[in-house]
């Protein structure tokens, strides 16, 4: 049943061109896989009226199965990366960021891809999450909650990463529609059966979201819980900057749960518990994240509240 005009998000067009990006991080399994395959086997993918287009981001980090080669690739997607020019040696990430936004974007613009959906895995317990970058994004929000009652029971979070002060210039950021996609726990370098089933899934869903907009379907207005970025967490260290304290073990794989004023958060060593010490509950995700040991981030702290979204339709129609 078609709503209202005015109860309908307006701006949002028909999706024509899709990207499905892995190896973004190169150790990062799941999605080097599954774009590889799909890149060899298009159909599972394929939809009508939409470019599908699988593509490993990362080719010399993938091919000596690390993080990256010279420097975080997730992170470059800025003015200042994208614009890097006459350098004597400029980081092989930086030139990859700007190959990239030439083929899916420019970022800004009209002419860039309308989704990209970017796959990750996570050494966390955080099971399948999705990654919004903009809480007024009905359209990403609708299709977040389509995948969301499309994988019950198994459970898919939701984390916002809004914050200015946490908010970095992801890969995906090139998009009109960027979508993160976490996976874990697995290990870097390893491919989990049950992981890999649970990325596939999503990506599957979000696909068949996107056809059925495109074919007319409204989607009514909707509310999805999600866990926004507060700040991230360092490990507490001396002064040669090794570490002092480890995760202790009420923490560690209770990514999502409440962590309450005065719970265990960190321990010695000699046993010393180092507890958290903030006035509200938060609750944790990324927490033991192996790659962030170097970024010195032993967790982001997330506050738990609700985003709503005005139906859609495709104006096109």
């Amino acid at each position: 049943m078609l709503g209202s005009a005015m109860s309908v998000s307006s701006g949002v067009s028909s999706i024509r061109r899709v990207a499905i990006f892995g190896g973004t991080h190169g150790n990062e399994l799941t999605g080097v896989f599954l774009v590889k395959h799909w890149l060899k086997h298009a159909g599972e993918i394929a939809r009508s009226g939409m470019e599908v287009r699988p593509f490993i981001t990362n080719p010399n980090a993938v091919e000596k199965c690390v993080r990256y080669v010279d420097t975080d690739l997730n992170r470059v997607f800025d003015n200042q990366g994208l614009g890097l020019q006459n350098k004597v040696k400029i980081p092989y990430e930086i030139t990859r960021a700007q190959e990239i936004n030439s083929i899916f974007g420019p970022k800004g613009s009209k002419d860039a891809y309308d989704v990209i959906l970017d796959l990750h895995n996570t050494t966390s317990k955080m099971g399948a999450t999705l990654i919004l970058e903009d809480s007024n994004d009905d359209f990403t929000i609708q299709m977040f909650h389509y995948i969301q009652k499309s994988m019950a029971p198994v459970h898919c979070s939701v984390l916002l990463i809004e914050h200015p002060k946490v908010k970095y210039a992801t890969t995906r950021s090139i998009a009109k529609h960027p979508v993160g996609i976490e996976v874990g726990p697995q290990p870097q370098g390893v491919i989990r059966a049950d992981i890999l089933e649970k990325m596939r899934r999503i990506i599957i869903y979000a696909l068949d979201f996107m056809q059925q907009f495109n074919e007319g379907s409204e989607f009514p207005p909707c509310s999805i819980e999600v866990f926004k970025v507060l700040e991230k967490t360092a490990y507490p260290r001396n002064e040669n900057g090794e570490l002092t304290a480890i995760i202790h073990e009420n923490l560690q794989d209770q990514d999502w749960r409440a962590l309450n004023p005065g719970d265990p958060m960190f321990i010695t060593m000699d046993g010393k518990v180092i507890p958290y010490e903030g006035e509200h509950t938060v609750y944790p995700t990324f927490v033991n994240e192996a790659a962030y040991y170097e970024k010195n981030e032993a967790f982001v702290k997330t506050q738990k509240m609700t985003l709503s979204a005005q139906s859609v339709q495709c104006k096109s129609l």
